[in-house]
């Protein structure tokens, strides 16, 4: 395909970045991330900067800007950020965001105090069984290289809801401020070319951990457009996502809410764990 402008740094925060992942299998394109191991965590001494030296030399899906994909774009925001930094990943993200939100059980590798309260994680089999596919003892997250800037932290529910409560405090919290009001608001805003959402602009059938109508996508979130349109319950303006282990977080400026919900099972697509907790959550608010 033609590329008509180069990839932007909103591009790559929107997933408008013409990259995509090898978990896809729909294209020659995420066939080569697979056969390379692109932003495979499991590889040992693979780095942030081994996967953008590879993908710069991998065909682009589409021209930047002008369709949605999910992709390896926020780890490639991640690798920006030690460019721009001068440091690695791991340490910026404790310099600037974990140590000062008091985030002391969020961080890329497993502790070894920390083995014990890990969640093993499963797969869902085509008979409905659970495969062990990440056993707490002998997880790749006890050591390893690559410090995922898209699915790489560990953390808790304590730990994200202090996250979370920043951001929906309009980056502040307990008299620390990570962000400006203006810069979340921005965040936050559907940044989709015309107003779109993402059934316009994402192919059919591709992976999105939210659902297409009425949903559009921010600055690493996705943004309600319309609840009528998304059929489901909801506040325009709320953003989220969710994690490959069928978790999910969202939260709603209307109605001074956030949530987060931590499982362990893949593929997140198994059950629609995420729609009945927003009909539950929503519900039960009468006042």
């Amino acid at each position: 395909a033609s590329i008509e402008r180069p990839m932007t740094v909103r591009d790559l925060l929107s997933h408008t970045s013409r990259l995509t992942y090898g978990f896809m299998e729909r294209t020659n394109v995420d066939a080569a991330y697979r056969k390379l191991g692109v932003a495979d965590q499991t590889r040992s001494g693979y780095s942030l900067q081994d996967m953008v030296e590879t993908l710069a030399e991998l065909p682009l899906e589409f021209s930047p800007g002008t369709r949605w994909n999910y992709s390896v774009a926020t780890d490639v925001v991640g690798h920006l950020i030690e460019v721009i930094s001068g440091q690695r990943l791991d340490a910026y993200l404790r310099e600037r965001i974990l140590e000062p939100l008091g985030m002391r059980d969020t961080g890329f590798v497993l502790g070894e105090q920390q083995v014990a309260r890990f969640a093993a994680n499963y797969e869902r089999q085509g008979d409905g069984s659970l495969k062990l596919i990440d056993d707490p003892e002998q997880s790749h997250y006890r050591k390893r290289s690559f410090y995922s800037g898209g699915g790489g932290l560990l953390s808790t529910a304590p730990d994200y809801f202090r996250f979370t409560a920043m951001l929906q405090n309009m980056g502040e919290l307990d008299g620390v401020r990570l962000l400006g009001r203006k810069t979340v608001e921005l965040m936050t805003m559907n940044h989709l070319p015309g107003g779109q959402d993402l059934t316009d602009l994402a192919q059919a059938g591709v992976f999105t951990e939210t659902v297409y109508a009425g949903v559009g996508f921010g600055l690493g979130f996705s943004v309600m457009q319309s609840p009528a349109r998304a059929h489901i319950l909801g506040s325009p303006g709320e953003f989220a996502w969710g994690g490959a282990a069928s978790t999910a977080f969202w939260i709603d400026p209307v109605e001074d809410l956030t949530v987060i919900f931590m499982t362990q099972l893949m593929p997140s697509s198994s059950y629609p764990l995420r729609r009945e907790l927003r009909v539950l959550t929503y519900a039960a608010l009468v006042d």
